[in-house]
């Protein structure tokens, strides 16, 4: 069974990145993208002899609707199901092997969290398909995740360390899970709106030549708040309610000042600032946006920056703990 989920784990991985060169193949040659608009665009024609080309006005275009690239965000969006799939037989035959929950490390962790963005994108995907263009970002994230944690936070399959066996485990660490896999796809959003701005801003220099192709900003920086929005609440019960509470029960001690505890709580006040800001009207919400980049920024460093570079209460077995 750990053979197989490794296997499934190259599969999972492969799925996503055709998913995303076929969402790539939509964002670049669908009607939306400067490609697509080119090719819809009528030759200029001189008015009166002599006339320069550039000072004939042209009107824009109205682009028709390309199938080739319709059926290719389509089949971006069922490659994605595939992975999505791929990835949850890689989860449940890692969880058979271990005969345990697969969160016992921080390769299971990673699995695990970019299991719950995969999912939680599939559902924005359903419920919104004009925000299809995203994926091409979103597959990007989880090919990038899921690439590092094969790379450098392999472990391979076996026991809890004691530490960790207590029904405080399947608490604490689902919550956390599930909250990083929502503000993983929230970044995602987050980011694609600041684009999206600045393009409407008329910032034509790279990034922003990107925002062409995205769906509208509003729509965008909507779904990064509601995405946040629901986080939060699991983030706080996981990292500052059942995690305090578990560290009692394990350490005598709700609070040790531990690398992964300080990080954690960064990172909650870091979002708590972010829902304060657009709650504000007179914040702009191209200030909150990056609050909440900054947030994510924070969670990236718990995971990687504490548990390989730093050491305490939190450090389990290979790759270190949650």
């Amino acid at each position: 069974m750990a053979e197989l989920s490794n296997q499934l784990m190259g599969f999972t991985v492969l799925a996503y990145l055709v998913a995303m060169v076929l969402y790539a193949g939509e964002y670049a040659f669908g009607n939306k993208s400067h490609i697509g608009r080119a090719a819809a665009r009528p030759a200029r024609q001189l008015v009166g002899a002599g006339a320069p080309v550039d000072s004939v006005e042209e009107p824009q275009p109205v682009v028709p609707k390309d199938k080739r690239a319709e059926w290719t965000g389509r089949a971006a969006v069922a490659v994605n199901l595939l992975a999505l799939l791929l990835h949850l037989g890689t989860l449940v035959t890692r969880g058979v092997a271990a005969d345990r929950m697969p969160w016992g490390n921080m390769y299971e962790y990673i699995l695990s969290a970019t299991f719950v963005g995969s999912a939680v994108w599939a559902g924005v995907l359903l419920r919104r398909p004009a925000l299809r263009h995203i994926g091409l970002f979103a597959s990007l994230a989880l090919v990038v995740l899921l690439g590092a944690a094969g790379m450098i936070a392999y472990t391979p399959v076996g026991p809890l360390v004691p530490a960790l066996q207590s029904y405080w485990f399947i608490i604490h660490v689902s919550t956390i899970i599930i909250a990083s896999g929502v503000l993983l796809i929230g970044a995602v959003p987050a980011t694609m709106f600041l684009i999206r701005d600045g393009y409407d801003q008329g910032k034509r220099r790279f990034p922003y030549t990107l925002g062409m192709s995205l769906p509208d900003a509003t729509l965008l920086e909507r779904l990064t708040f509601r995405l946040h929005a629901f986080a939060f609440p699991l983030f706080t019960f996981g990292a500052l309610i059942a995690g305090p509470i578990w560290a009692e029960a394990s350490w005598g001690r709700y609070w040790n000042w531990d690398p992964k505890e300080v990080w954690a709580f960064i990172s909650w006040v870091v979002y708590a600032g972010y829902l304060h800001a657009r709650a504000t009207p007179s914040v702009k919400r191209t200030v909150a946006t990056w609050i909440a980049l900054l947030g994510f920024a924070t969670m990236l460093m718990n995971l990687f920056g504490v548990n390989l570079f730093f050491s305490g209460l939190h450090s389990y077995a290979n790759a270190g703990g949650m």
